[in-house]
């Protein structure tokens, strides 16, 4: 009786269960780890080795080995699966792992355990956020049911918003959000514009992070590829006109409201070389759509520019830092982008900077990159 209370004691001290999560004392991860990873090595060995059996027997045409060679294979296959579940959950980068599964399913080819893969990722990225091998097998389970399931559609969204939970608890995720920058291929067209108008206010309140930007940069280029021909109607070119500049608008806001966040200046550079192919007369090959009101003058542009940066550049606070950061910030974006224009506008153009004192901020506000002014002048 004192033994068994002993070992119940012992197993309390260990595991902890409690609405439906399991906790596991530290002391008993190595243990647990080395048990199940030999319990693993050992069912591969035996399920490959009764493979290779197997498929002698087929060339032999021994049927009534086949059959009793399938059948253990069948229960080496579940050894496998259960012995490899255990062992991603106490190591979940164990590749070797992953990899074995994917044999398994990929000769089930059902549904349901394809299903049933994307829910163990689940799971370990519920606690491993950052797993490369589960984003990695999360992907090639998608690959694999998008001929197969009929609601594909609500699973790509599912995964969205799975996405969007995991980046809200761990920041900076970048698996994360390239996992979610890749299911924008799966996407339908209104898929597309339902995640850009959802994502808005999640970037809205993370104007620091980048990979969120970069998402929607990823959203804004599906939308252009179906906008890229010639052949397009007026009435989707001006859809898409305005859908640019409203984003365009959005970002000036946050850029004035947020001080000092690069990654708003860096997402400015991609719509605005965007809008100057496409939404000004200085490309007349890839000008969307043959409206009037759809194409600006590129002077008008750069000039709408160059007050957003002039307003930017002002540093009312030399204790404040990001004030600096902002002025650097618009003065690198101004410069970048007077070289996308050709031409005598090119030139115009430097001349209103040297006029606003541009070579004068570089060097007050961060002396060890005033070569950027250089380099500027140089190249023109």
């Amino acid at each position: 009786m004192g033994s068994a209370q002993t070992e119940a004691n012992t197993f309390d001290l260990v595991f902890w269960s409690r609405d439906h999560k399991l906790g596991i004392s530290t002391t008993a991860l190595l243990p647990l780890y080395k048990a199940a990873k030999h319990a693993f090595m050992e069912a591969i060995r035996q399920y490959q080795t009764l493979t290779d059996l197997q498929r002698e027997r087929d060339d032999s045409k021994d049927d009534n080995a086949s059959t009793f060679t399938s059948s253990s294979i069948s229960i080496l296959e579940t050894d496998v699966m259960k012995h490899s579940r255990a062992l991603l959950l106490l190591s979940c980068d164990f590749g070797t792992a992953w990899n074995c599964r994917k044999v398994v399913v990929s000769k089930l080819q059902l549904l349901h355990t394809y299903m049933d893969e994307r829910n163990l990722s689940s799971l370990v990225l519920s606690y491993a956020p950052k797993s490369e091998r589960a984003w990695n097998h999360r992907r090639w389970v998608i690959k694999m049911i998008a001929g197969k399931c009929p609601n594909l559609q609500e699973i790509i969204e599912r995964e969205s918003e799975f996405v969007e939970k995991l980046a809200e608890r761990s920041k900076m995720n970048y698996r994360a959000w390239n996992h979610r920058c890749w299911l924008v291929s799966y996407m339908s067209g209104e898929q597309v514009l339902h995640e850009l108008n959802k994502s808005r206010d999640w970037a809205g309140l993370h104007v620091a992070d980048n990979s969120c930007f970069h998402y929607r940069t990823r959203l804004l280029l599906k939308i252009l590829e179906g906008y890229d021909d010639q052949n397009s109607a007026a009435s989707s070119a001006t859809n898409f006109h305005e859908l640019w500049k409203k984003e365009l608008d959005w970002v000036a806001t946050l850029i004035k409201c947020y001080v000092g966040r690069e990654a708003l200046w860096l997402y400015r550079r991609f719509l605005s070389l965007t809008w100057i192919k496409h939404f000004t007369t200085q490309v007349h090959s890839n000008s969307l759509g043959s409206c009037p009101k759809n194409i600006m003058n590129v002077e008008v542009f750069m000039s709408n520019e160059l007050q957003l940066c002039h307003y930017c550049s002002s540093i009312p606070d030399n204790d404040f830092e990001d004030y600096q950061a902002q002025a650097t910030f618009s003065a690198t974006y101004i410069m970048w982008i007077t070289r996308q224009v050709a031409g005598s506008l090119q030139v115009e153009l430097r001349k209103k900077l040297e006029a606003n004192g541009l070579k004068t901020q570089v060097n007050n506000v961060c002396p060890e990159k005033s070569f950027l002014w250089n380099t500027f002048s140089e190249s023109i």
